[in-house]
């Protein structure tokens, strides 16, 4: 098999996973584990369960509503569990899932992608700003 025949057939699979499955769902995940948030409350997590205030110390700029719309969905999509303890006073803690946790692996995998890119990113960013006459953004 030609490489430019197995290129095409790769590209068609990636492709054709889009389509085989429900393109509403697929977005959605996509837009979950790439908000601002999501990761990095996952990634908190991921050591230890936390009470809220605990999330809201430790996750830097993070609003208290977009903490409670965050856990809200992450917990909808099954990769946080919110566990309320009949205390007096009451206290709930969240807790990544087992589900939650099983995207440790693909985004350690983009993070180190990232981090092994990035003077290459910053450059390509600098050359399409210079030849577009645009500002930097604030990605740099």
């Amino acid at each position: 098999m030609s490489h430019q025949s197995e290129a095409d057939r790769v590209l068609r699979s990636r492709g054709r996973m889009c389509l085989d499955h429900d393109p509403d769902v697929l977005r959605s995940v996509l837009d979950r584990v790439a908000d601002r948030w999501s990761l990095i409350l996952i990634g908190l997590l991921d050591d230890k369960p936390m009470r809220f205030t605990e999330l809201l110390r430790t996750a830097p700029g993070i609003s208290r509503r977009m903490l409670s719309l965050t856990l809200r969905s992450l917990e909808r999509d099954g990769l946080v569990r919110r566990v309320a303890y009949p205390e007096i006073p009451p206290r709930v803690e969240y807790e990544v899932t087992a589900f939650g946790r099983s995207l440790s692996g693909p985004v350690l995998a983009l993070a180190r992608w990232t981090a092994d890119n990035q003077n290459t990113i910053r450059a390509n960013r600098h050359a399409f700003d210079v030849a577009t006459g645009a500002e930097d953004d604030d990605l740099n």
